[in-house]
């Protein structure tokens, strides 16, 4: 199972990035590569703990599905979910706000597990690097919508 762990400070408080974790916005920055769409189950305008969310979108030629049971939320200190997507990865990705000051250090941590010993294999080789950097780039992408750069 790879396990990331990316630290960000961003120069507002946490109301200022928090307000990209609701489904209208998070596809400006989460899966953005992918013109990703979320639908919430029910239709909701917030997330909500026990939520399914479905994300689709494409990348490059293939279509991407990914299941996600939103597992904790509390309004601007964490959001957190379980995935599954359509090729078998499992896993969890958890976001952390604190607070220090008028700044905002967000914890973003990336859990997941590729199925099979040949995708064990791909993950140590390659995945992992490639995840680590979608990562990052979500992340910058994040802070210059939270900052308005």
């Amino acid at each position: 199972m790879a396990n990331l762990e990316f630290v960000r400070e961003f120069a507002v408080p946490p109301k200022e990035i928090f307000v990209f974790f609701v489904p209208q916005r998070m596809a400006l920055w989460y899966g953005a590569e992918m013109n990703s769409c979320f639908e919430v189950q029910g239709g909701a305008s917030d997330f909500a703990v026990g939520q399914k969310v479905r994300i689709t979108g494409r990348l490059g030629n293939r279509e991407v599905t990914l299941t996600v049971v939103i597992t904790a939320y509390e309004w601007e200190r964490l959001f957190e979910w379980q995935f599954q997507d359509s090729y078998g990865v499992r896993g969890k990705q958890r976001w952390e706000f604190q607070q220090t000051g008028s700044t905002t250090r967000l914890t973003m941590r990336d859990q997941y597990e590729m199925p099979g010993r040949t995708g064990k294999i791909v993950d140590w080789l390659f995945t992992r690097y490639g995840v680590a950097a979608r990562d990052r780039s979500w992340l910058e992408r994040l802070q210059r919508l939270a900052e308005r750069r």
